[in-house]
């Protein structure tokens, strides 16, 4: 394995939808290219443009329903208002589901802890988020920490976009474990 591209030949799933938070889709999927995985963009459906909560478009590579945990080594949930609208979808939330039974990475930051939340995956997990959804990630039963990032496990949090620098090192510190 390459000490400047530790994750050739892995792949990353993140999700994409109308109103995500630019930067924390395109920090960690441009540092993960930057550290040689395969990050692969999922929407509703495939070959969309979604528009980010700052405009900036980002195209979908596929659809994620049907999607396997068992192809991708690690799983990005970016914030936005995107996740409260994703995490209603229950073939999404069984992706996330199917990642946490194989112990594989799942990274959210800001809202993105919503969909996990929805997911039901992070009761007893150490987490961090955007302080509008502590209540939601203590009531989930997730032990919320005010910190730039938290890694507890095969999870990876932040609070928001000052914290990506963090949360990528978090992610390929659980992604190279």
């Amino acid at each position: 394995m390459s000490t400047d591209q530790p994750l050739r030949g892995k792949r990353i799933l993140t999700f994409v939808g109308d109103i995500y938070e630019d930067l924390e889709l395109w920090y960690p999927k441009l540092r993960l290219i930057e550290a040689g995985a395969e990050v692969v963009v999922a929407g509703e459906k495939a070959g969309v443009k979604y528009a980010g909560k700052h405009s900036y478009p980002c195209t979908s590579d596929v659809a994620y329903a049907g999607l396997k945990a068992a192809d991708f080594a690690g799983l990005v949930v970016p914030g936005g208002f995107m996740p409260d609208k994703l995490r209603r979808d229950p073939a999404l939330l069984e992706i996330v589901r199917d990642f946490h039974k194989q112990q594989k990475l799942i990274a959210a930051i800001c809202h993105g802890g919503w969909i996990p939340i929805s997911a039901g995956v992070y009761k007893g997990v150490r987490v961090t988020g955007s302080p509008g959804i502590k209540d939601d990630l203590t009531n989930a039963g997730a032990l919320w920490e005010d910190a730039a990032v938290v890694i507890d496990r095969h999870f990876v949090s932040s609070r928001k976009p000052d914290d990506l620098p963090d949360f990528c090192r978090g992610c390929l510190q659980v992604l190279t474990a």
